[in-house]
């Protein structure tokens, strides 16, 4: 486990990444079509995270909002209580109904395709096909001690936390998800995690 962890978590990534692209690349295409004809430029939405130790990088999604809403925020928490890292019991509210999202975009959140770019992310060793999923700064910015665990490994397009809940688990559930895949992931687990998220994808369960 040990050896997959220094060298192998990457040869997954380049393999699996490489192998799919035939396969992603069709798709990809679909998408920036659908996406020019109905709400034109921009293709993309670009945002940073917060990746391994706490390094800030730019990830690549479909974008699936208009134009005008971009880079809003979701909540409207108040974050005045944060000072101890977030709470357990925050929830981050999002939803396909949400008027910010364009029709196309809903489809693609659906579908999951919206997260697709990040594979360029992945290429570029700046993500993981599996791992905790990336934070945004203004968030890991209260990550308590106990929460900033999840920043050892590099932030993955799919993960535990995602294969057991994915939308519909609270912040405190989401962190020990990520802790334990933090401490024992392995090759199979990182296999099964990749199986378990493509049936969702097909079932389109907990998607947002």
């Amino acid at each position: 486990m040990q050896q997959y962890k220094l060298f192998g978590k990457r040869t997954f990534d380049l393999i699996f990444s490489l192998l799919a692209l035939p396969f992603l690349v069709p798709i990809f295409l679909l998408a920036v079509i659908v996406i020019l004809v109905n709400d034109g430029r921009p293709v993309f939405f670009k945002q940073q995270r917060v990746g391994k130790k706490g390094k800030i990088f730019t990830m690549w999604k479909f974008r699936t909002m208009y134009t005008n809403q971009l880079g809003l925020p979701v909540n409207s928490e108040n974050r005045s209580s944060w000072s101890n890292g977030i709470p357990d019991t925050f929830v981050f509210k999002n939803s396909l109904e949400d008027p910010r999202i364009t029709k196309v975009g809903k489809w693609l959140r659906k579908t999951s395709i919206d997260e697709l770019p990040q594979v360029l992310n992945v290429l570029k060793g700046e993500m993981s096909i599996v791992g905790p999923r990336p934070e945004t700064p203004s968030y890991a910015f209260y990550y308590s001690p106990y929460q900033t665990k999840r920043l050892d490994v590099k932030p993955g397009i799919t993960g535990w936390a995602q294969v057991n809940g994915r939308s519909t688990i609270n912040h405190g559930q989401k962190i020990e998800f990520d802790r334990y895949y933090v401490e024992h992931f392995n090759f199979k687990m990182d296999v099964e995690i990749v199986q378990k998220t493509i049936m969702q994808v097909i079932k389109r369960k907990g998607a947002y």
